[in-house]
């Protein structure tokens, strides 16, 4: 089930359900067009979470950390902003709403930040999902899968990434959206 809440945010915070993925999670922006076209609004990206990641904080504090998902989105509001982004984060154990959040980024998100978590080392479908979109994507972990149990060291999202950060806890959101920043600059995009 998609997390989302919305009331007691600033109006700029106001979840718009006309946002990338529609009717789904959180948003955190005015009404938008493609990649920001109107000068007035910044672009969209979609932070989206896949499985057990609605138990940050609670599961595995020494891989993962105590922070929740809540402050995990709070940093990605904050940073958005900073850097003139919106966001929509999203967070799902059901690997076919993560698919169908990708897909309906397509025309509508300029980029894609994705902790896929468990569906890293076994979602092919995810894979190609992402493909598909033709958007930056940046693959994010909190912890580093390189240096944990041999069938995390391959994500077949990563292959669908233009780049992954793992291992940096959840500044890894942080720096994924500053990465996001730089590669909307160089393809042109606010």
């Amino acid at each position: 089930m998609a997390r989302g809440r919305g009331a007691g945010k600033p109006a700029s915070a106001a979840r718009d359900r006309r946002a990338c993925p529609p009717s789904h999670g959180r948003a955190r922006r005015p009404a938008l067009s493609r990649n920001g076209s109107n000068p007035l609004t910044p672009p969209l990206i979609a932070v989206l979470n896949g499985p057990n990641l609605n138990l940050l904080g609670t599961r595995q504090p020494e891989v993962y950390g105590r922070a929740t998902l809540d402050d995990v989105e709070a940093l990605c509001a904050e940073t958005a902003e900073a850097l003139g982004l919106a966001i929509d984060f999203r967070q799902t154990n059901g690997e076919g709403e993560l698919i169908t959040w990708v897909q309906e980024c397509r025309g509508r998100a300029a980029g894609i930040i994705i902790n896929p978590a468990g569906y890293s080392h076994t979602s092919i479908a995810l894979m190609d999902s992402l493909k598909a979109v033709d958007l930056p994507i940046v693959e994010v972990h909190i912890s580093n899968i390189h240096r944990r149990e041999e069938f995390r060291h391959l994500s077949y999202v990563s292959k669908a990434a233009t780049g992954v950060i793992a291992g940096l806890g959840i500044q890894g959101y942080a720096l994924a959206l500053r990465a996001m920043a730089e590669l909307l600059a160089e393809r042109g995009e606010p």
